[in-house]
């Protein structure tokens, strides 16, 4: 953890109908001084639609080298490469060649994303997949976020339904390949 990092702490209800996934845990997040709230968040529900066995966060910014999540097998092998924000295309080739799966979570606008990586290399480009949420949707989550939370996350046909310490918000899920 990075000094002047703060401590948030989720206690999540993950109810995901589209993957058949249900789980309880708590999440310690450190959030790094220069890590925005939009960021935070993004991260937070990244790390639930992709939960899975070996989930976890990377060491962030002071570990460049791995995604702000990520999911390894039980050889430690990397399974899942789990990028939010808005990586480069290096990164995301980086990523790919380790990894079966590589997505990018972003509260960005997808299509700004996306452009800066036409025609650079990316290792196996055509399964790489971005998603984001309904414009506005983030900047809607982050005023109701404490240093502890009560979170529950309910995915049903791509809609997450979200309710963070009483406050409820819906969005779409939405999904972009490489064009």
């Amino acid at each position: 953890m990075a000094t002047g990092s703060t401590i948030h702490t989720f206690d999540v209800q993950l109810a995901d109908t589209d993957r058949g996934v249900y789980e309880d845990y708590s999440l310690r997040v450190a959030r790094h001084p220069s890590e925005t709230d939009a960021y935070m968040i993004t991260r937070i529900l990244a790390y639930g639609l992709e939960f899975a066995e070996g989930i976890g966060f990377s060491e962030g910014i002071s570990k460049t080298d791995e995604p702000a999540v990520l999911v390894r097998d039980l050889t430690g092998a990397i399974t899942a490469w789990i990028e939010v924000g808005a990586p480069d295309a290096e990164r995301l080739h980086y990523g790919s060649r380790l990894a079966e799966r590589t997505v990018v979570y972003t509260h960005r606008d997808p299509e700004k994303v996306m452009l800066p990586w036409a025609g650079k290399r990316i290792h196996r480009s055509e399964d790489l997949r971005v998603f984001s949420f309904d414009p506005g949707f983030i900047d809607q989550v982050t005023p109701h976020i404490e240093r502890r939370n009560t979170l529950t996350l309910t995915v049903t046909e791509q809609v997450l339904y979200l309710d963070l310490n009483g406050a409820n918000l819906t969005t779409a899920i939405h999904e972009h390949e490489l064009g």
